[in-house]
Order: structure tokens, then sequence, then C-alpha cells
């Protein structure tokens, strides 16, 4: 029976797991101030980086789409996991065994997620495939495939490469010895299940395991071997299964990831032997798509990891196509996706259209790197491929070509570029310069007249609500209004420096007193909490603020506790000046004052209007709101 994970165990999960160390596995990071971390968010597409994290704090926040948590809700979101299940996935990674309320136990009975299990089952099938490869007699075929290519053992052993025997069932008999049930190995996309029981789903093909960023093994992609296989595919992949979403995995990603990262170069190439001839020839930074066209979700994959960023210098990404129309086609299909990078793209394409592997086998590896190096910029490429399909020795086919590429010239990002392509292409097309302008210049009008009819502005001023306030009522601050901008700051400061704040501080202000009610709710719950205690870290007192926090504005407390602050830290200690906080809390205090003041002047105004009104009660009235002005006074007098 499963049961809940004891609280204990959640938090020492909790504090013991590395937020930055968690993130890294999926985005880049770099330093952006004193405890802080940034990069591109795996939440949605930017090109500037605006996803903190704060490893002091324990907490993540994007400042585009509003996503923030701490290091087990950043594994359930990115995941796509239950809470338990991340707690057991983090727990795996720290190798900690956790326990469980009286009456119930993990989800699967031993301990770790279905995620966890399904890895599970993917590592022993990849070793089992790989001992059949280098073992059995039977994987001659798949050796000598592999040595025809220029891949012997240790390129074998390094890439994973296995043999599926054509039996049918002895990986499945394999894994089910090893405990593995049928559902899980269904699921995973192992194997089939008919009416003779359990079956493997690749027979008698050459395997490669597709394994994620962090090197675990999530599917596998399969090459036929015999003429006579039943099926007619040359390649077989994995199905989508829970692990595994062939749209935002890279096969060879693992082993790129250090390369890219450094070098903020990354090559896509189109198969799993192009990714290995690539690697072994000094490219580190191949990688390529499995079974399906490169596509949005790999353009995100790879930005996060390249530091593809508008403010930094251009990244670079390099695609290889075979020649022939097919691979021309997949480079239109990604010059059309250009715009989603702030990087340089390129296009490298073989003479005689080889692809790595063969350019490897015939030429050697130094003309790998050489394709790579000379790579052309893909607008050159797209228009040369554009321009292929007219007969440029006739005016028509001058006049036609003119006009397709015209469009490619006009969306070129850096403006100040333009008159040289037009120039360029002017030359190439066989046309004056003048005509290449005009043309270009009217493709810009027309794109233009394109945008503007489908325009819908959206006030930039006008705060936009998270998702858990849209789906709540609790509305957004209204970051415009002065007051509402000082509450945030000071939450910002109680949220990331609690130390500096004492009960009497906490106790001086009342929730009420907040102008924004997101700020009333997460003010309410630093409160009920109370200042840090004496020897407690910074990641257990935050714990208890998100156990006392609504879940309507959790995210709202994971924004505020990475948000900078507007104020220089001091180099020494890492904290804001006193004088800083002070000031936002004795504003906060007099405004808060002041709101009761004016809500007791029109209460009196009310009650001087009604003849019978309880004199006692009015004069009692009178001397409440001297009683406040003279508060008032006094918190001028501080911030003064």
């Amino acid at each position: 029976m499963a049961g809940r994970i004891r609280a204990e165990d959640v938090q020492s999960v909790k504090e013991r797991s590395s937020i930055t160390d968690i993130v890294r596995d999926h985005v880049s990071l770099r330093p952006a101030g004193i405890g802080s971390m940034k990069g591109l968010c795996p939440f949605h597409d930017e090109k500037t980086p605006s996803f903190t994290v704060r490893e002091a704090v324990g907490a993540y926040h994007c400042f585009g789409c509003g996503e923030g948590g701490d290091v087990i809700s950043f594994v359930q979101k990115l995941d796509h996991l239950t809470f338990a299940e991340s707690v057991e996935r983090l727990a795996a990674k720290l190798g900690m065994e956790l326990r469980y309320e009286e009456g119930g136990g993990p989800r699967d009975g031993v301990g770790l997620g279905k995620r966890t299990r399904l890895l599970e089952a993917h590592r022993a099938a990849a070793e089992f495939y790989h001992e059949r490869l280098l073992e059995s007699p039977e994987a001659r075929i798949g050796r000598d495939f592999l040595r025809e290519r220029g891949f012997r053992s240790p390129e074998a052993k390094l890439f994973g490469i296995g043999y599926a025997p054509r039996g049918g069932e002895e990986l499945a008999r394999h894994l089910r010895d090893k405990g593995f049930t049928a559902e899980e190995l269904t699921i995973g996309g192992l194997c089939g299940s008919g009416s003779r029981g359990l079956y493997d789903r690749f027979r008698g093909r050459l395997v490669w395991p597709i394994r994620d960023i962090t090197g675990e093994t999530v599917g596998f992609g399969a090459r036929r071997l015999y003429d006579n296989d039943r099926i007619a595919a040359k390649y077989l992949n994995t199905t989508e299964t829970p692990i595994y979403k062939k749209s935002s995995v890279l096969y060879g990603l693992d082993l790129a990831k250090k390369s890219i990262t450094k070098d903020r170069q990354a090559v896509i190439v189109e198969g799993y032997t192009d990714v290995m001839a690539a690697h072994l020839s000094g490219v580190e930074g191949a990688v390529a798509t499995c079974g399906t066209a490169f596509g949005v979700d790999h353009i995100k994959v790879l930005r996060r990891i390249m530091r593809d960023e508008a403010d930094l210098a251009p990244a670079k990404v390099i695609f290889t196509f075979d020649g022939d129309a097919a691979g021309q086609k997949a480079a239109m299909k990604a010059y059309a996706e250009d715009q989603r990078w702030a990087s340089q793209s390129f296009v490298a394409v073989a003479k005689e259209g080889m692809d790595p592997c063969d350019l490897r086998l015939r030429e050697g590896e130094i003309a790998v790197r050489e394709l790579v190096a000379d790579a052309v910029p893909m607008f050159e490429f797209a228009v040369r491929t554009t321009l292929a399909r007219f007969d440029l020795s006739t005016a028509e086919g001058r006049v036609r070509g003119m006009s397709a590429v015209a469009p490619i010239i006009n969306s070129i990002r850096d403006s100040s570029l333009r008159p040289e392509y037009v120039r360029t292409v002017a030359g190439w097309v066989g046309v004056e310069v003048e005509q290449m302008r005009d043309q270009v210049a009217r493709a810009g009008r027309i794109k233009a007249k394109e945008e503007a009819k489908g325009e819908t502005r959206a006030n930039p001023e006008t705060p936009e609500p998270t998702s858990a306030e849209a789906g709540s009522g609790v509305p957004a601050p209204d970051l415009r209004d002065p007051i509402v901008r000082a509450e945030r700051q000071l939450l910002q400061a109680m949220l990331q420096h609690p130390s500096l704040f004492t009960s009497q501080d906490l106790d001086g202000v009342e929730p009420e007193g907040f102008a924004a009610p997101a700020h009333q709710a997460v003010f309410a719950a630093v409160r009920t909490v109370g200042p840090l205690r004496e020897g407690e870290t910074l990641g257990a007192w935050h714990m208890r603020v998100d156990e006392e926090t609504p879940l309507a504005v959790a995210s709202l407390v994971a924004e505020l506790s990475v948000a900078p602050l507007p104020v220089l830290h001091d180099q020494s200690t890492g904290l804001p000046p006193a004088s800083y906080t002070r000031s936002l809390l004795v504003r906060v205090r007099e405004v808060a004052v002041g709101r009761r003041i004016s809500d007791s002047m029109s209460r009196m105004r009310r009650m001087a209007a009604d003849p019978g009104t309880d004199q006692q009660s009015l004069r009692e009235l009178s001397l409440s709101l001297q009683s406040l002005e003279r508060q008032r006074a006094a918190l001028r007098e501080e911030i003064l």
C-alpha cells in the first residue's frame, strides 16, 4: 500500500539536495550577484535569461513566466512527476532510504518512483544488449556493420551500442527474472504484449541507447540488419513513454553537453553513426534527433545549455545535412525556426553529399572537423537553395528568384547587415542592386501589413497574474504603485535575510497593513513562522514558511526569495544595509497607519452626520484618531 513519506525525510531531502546542482543538469547557469545564479528558463522559451536560483534559500523563480518553487517542485514540474515521486527521485540521487508513515509504503514497493523503476529497466536492458553485441555469435552481423563504418569495441563501449537477439523473448525473460513487471516493461516501451505473452520490442537489430542529459537511458534506436526483417523500416525508435519524449530528446547530448556549454557551439547531425563519427573526430558538441525532425523543443533544450542569450556574444549552431533534396528540405525547415535563436546558425554540407560517418571513413577525421569549420551562414544556404529552383539565365527566372529571396533578406535580425546582403544577393541573382533593394523593401512592407492585421497589443505596464493567482482570484500586486513596490522590497528582504528582523519588527506590522492582498498573504505566513531561530538554517526556515503559505501565493514566495534587491549588499556580510531594511519597515508601518487614519476620518464624518450618534463613541473615536496621528508623526520622524 502506498504511503506518505515522513515529513522529516522530505525536509532532509530538500536540505541535502543542492538546487543549483539539480538545475544545472538542465540549465546552464552563471553568477548573477551575491548568492544568485541565472540562466534561460526551462519552462518557457526566452532569449534573455530571467530564471534565477538562490542556493542559500533553496529556491528558484522565473521572472518571465512566473514559475517558481524549491528543488522538489523543480523536479516535479520539469519531469512531470508527482510530489512523492520527485522526493523519491532526489532521495535516490542522495542514496537516502526514505521512511513512510505507519501502514504505508512506497508507490512501487522498493522506495523509488515509477520513473526510477523505468530507468532501472532501461539500464538493465542496455547492459543486456551490449553484452550480446560483444559475446553472442549471432551478433557478428552487428559487429561487422560497425567495423565497416570504422567503429570497434572501444567505440561500441563508449556509446553503449548493443544487439537485440532475433528470438524475440530473450530480453523479456531477462528483465522478468530481475523482478520487473510486465506492466513496467510495456509502459517503458521495452516489450509488447500479445496473446502468447510478452515479446521483445526490438529483434535482430543493432541498438543505440538514447540517454537523457544526465546520462540515464530513456529509450533505444534500433537499426535493421537483416534483409528479411519483417519490419521494413530501417530504423525503429522507442515509442513515447513516461520517460521518453522524442520531441525533446537529443542523441549524444549526455556526452556533448560539456563541450556545448564550454564552446557555446552545437552541431546537429542526422543519425546515430554521424554523432559517433563527429565525436571521435573531435567535434564533441554533436547531437542528433531521434526519429523526428529538429523542432522547437530541441531548440529550447540546446538554448539553455549553450546560453543562447541576446546579451552575450552570439553562440553558434551548425546543421549538417545530406546534399540531396531531403537534406535541403530539412535545412529550409531549420531556417524557418531560425528566429527562435539568438545565436548564429550555419549549414555544413559535405562534397558529394557525404554524411559525417561516410566522410570520416573515406577522408579521415580531419575532413569532419574541416566540414564543421567551413560551415556557411544559414542565411546564405537558404538563399542559394531558394535560387536553385529558378533559371537565372532568363529574365523571368531572375525576377521570380529575386521575389522569392527578398523576404529572406528582410528577415535578417541585424538590420545593419541587410545592405551588404542586398548587394551580395543581387550579384548572385544577376540584377541591379537598386532592383534588389526595392524588392526587399516591398517584402518588408508586406510583412508589416500582415503583422498589423493580427496584432494585439497589451499594456506593458499592466502586471500579469501568475497562473496560481489567476486560478485563485488573488490579484497580482500592482507594481506601478510606489507603496506596493516598497511592500515587495520589504518582503524580499524578510525572505532573503530573515536574520535582520526581530519578533518586535514582525509584530509591529499587521498583515492588513499591506496594500496588495498577495503581499498580505505572504507576510501573514512570515509573521506566523516568526524570526529565524538560533542555529536554524535558512533552508529550514524557508520550509516552515512554505508550510504556512497559501497555495495561491506559493509562486510569489519563490519569486520574492530570489528577486534581486535594488540596493548594494555589504561585500563582507552579503547583507543589505540595516538602514535600508529599517526604512522599508517604517515606510510600510507609516502607510498602514495612514490608511487607518483615513478610515477613521471617514467613519467620523458618517457619525457626525447621523443625529442618533452616541457622543461618547464619537469622542472615543476622536481620541483614537489623535493617537494614530501621533503614531504617524513619530514614524515620519524615523523615515526622515
